[in-house]
């Protein structure tokens, strides 16, 4: 879990998009629910942006620097599968910005 405290060095902005409803995105809303605030404790200046619309796909999107985006779909995923893309897209910030 070290890698949350280093999310802000390569990622700019996290965006989540889920349904308030639908089955397809209760493990992203509960995944939310019980990581944002640490996420927001260890990254204070890290955007975390939370989208809520009525029957879309879930989706992690994560912006990097010079404007470049990643999204993954969360779509049966377990909770733990999206904490684990958020640590991949969090890594792959890191390579982003080394080259």
């Amino acid at each position: 879990m070290a890698w949350r405290a280093n999310l802000s060095r390569g990622v700019k902005e996290i965006r989540f998009l889920f349904c308030q409803s639908s089955p397809a995105s209760a493990p992203a809303r509960e995944f939310v629910k019980k990581n944002y605030g640490d996420i927001k404790a260890r990254n204070p200046s890290l955007p975390v942006l939370i989208r809520e619309c009525s029957g879309v796909e879930p989706q992690l999107w994560a912006r990097y620097d010079m404007g470049v985006e990643r999204c993954v779909r969360l779509d049966g995923l377990t909770e733990a599968q999206i904490g684990s893309k958020l640590e991949e897209l969090a890594k792959a910030g890191g390579s982003l910005k080394s080259k």
